[in-house]
Formats: C-alpha cells, structure tokens, sequence
C-alpha cells in the first residue's frame, strides 16, 4: 500500500556512523525540520547495494547543500554494516549512517519487507520537513536506482515545499519552467509550456 502523502512511520534503530567510526541511535525526529532519503536495501556484502550507497554517497554533498539528510537501512545488524563499511572498496569513504533493521519492524511499517527472504525491497522514501512521505519508489533486489533521479526529485520537492502555488512539470530542474494550477490553463496546459521545453 502505497504511503505517499502520509505521515511517515516512527522508527529508532541501532546504526553504524561510518564518519565518527561508532554505534549510535537513530531516529525519525533526529531528522524533523528538514528533508529526509529513506533508503532501505536488501544487505551488506551484496553486489548492486554498495553501488547505490556509493552513487548516493558521491552525492551527498549536493543532497545536503538541498537541505536534506540520508539514512540507509537493511535487516542486518549495526556490527554487519561495521565490517561492511571496512571491507567494501566503494565505502571507505561513506558519510552517512547505516540503520541496523534485523527484526524487519521497520521496513514492515514501509512494506518493503520480503517476509519469505527476510530482507528488505529497494524502497526509497523522500520525507518533507513536516515529516510528510511526498515521494516512493520501490524496487525489487536485481536492479539498482538512479541517484541522479532521486537528486532531481529532492531539487523539485525542495522548490514546491517552498513555493506551495506552483507544480513542477515532468522533468524539471532547477531555473526551467513551473506552472501555476488556475482554471486559466485547466485543459490547455500546452499552451503554457511546449513538450520542447519538457524534454529539453
């Protein structure tokens, strides 16, 4: 079911910091008041998720620059993620924490949990500041997510957060075009903007 436009679930985990080196807590209100990437992944010592937590990681920065935060989460425990971070080339590097779900509690309150395999589905959830789920996208285990389309996201929800009268179109990025709902282009929205301007 589908939790877009719903208040996020609560959760507090055990995790690993792989920037302080140490196990720490963390929780859904440690991120209140600013926007929050949800990602959960099937495990460590895997082959497609230390690829996504890299390309995430490569773009921390840009993420953070937005506003927003990362936590990633799987079944396993803080001490897996640990020797995860320690052994994987791709993670020597990594800047956010991992969040130790090895009950599945979490990622059941975020249907993504696989009960039979007792792992995690790719879910990436973007909260609002409010605490407000605007954004999901679930995938099954072989196929790995597009860090580029989850930054673009972040930039347009980061922008109608700000500017509650305007949408933004398919494909938008920061300086195109927005629209502005009215009963003035209901029904004639491509006289305002061209599927040029949409693709380009």
């Amino acid at each position: 079911m589908a939790l877009v436009g719903q208040k996020a679930p609560e959760f507090e985990l055990q995790a690993y910091d792989p920037v302080k080196k140490e196990y720490t807590t963390v929780k859904l209100s440690d991120y209140a008041g600013k926007f929050l990437v949800l990602c959960f992944y099937p495990a460590d010592f895997t082959f497609v998720c230390p690829t996504e937590i890299a390309a995430v990681n490569a773009k921390i920065d840009e993420i953070r620059a937005l506003g927003a935060d990362v936590l990633a989460v799987s079944t396993d425990t803080h001490f897996s993620h640990q020797l995860f971070c320690e052994v994987e080339p791709l993670l020597k590097d990594l800047k956010f924490p991992l969040g130790a779900d090895p009950t599945g509690k979490t990622a059941r309150a975020y249907g993504v949990y696989i009960e039979e395999a007792g792992l995690a589905r790719r879910g990436r959830f973007i909260i609002n500041p409010d605490g407000i789920i605007v954004a999901e996208e679930v995938l099954n285990p072989p196929v790995g997510r597009n860090v580029n389309e989850l930054l673009r996201q972040l930039e347009a929800w980061k922008y109608v957060y700000e500017h509650p009268d305007e949408v933004c179109p398919a494909n938008w990025r920061p300086g195109k075009k927005t629209l502005k709902p009215g009963p003035d282009i209901a029904g004639k929205v491509g006289t305002v903007i061209t599927i040029d301007e949409i693709l380009s």
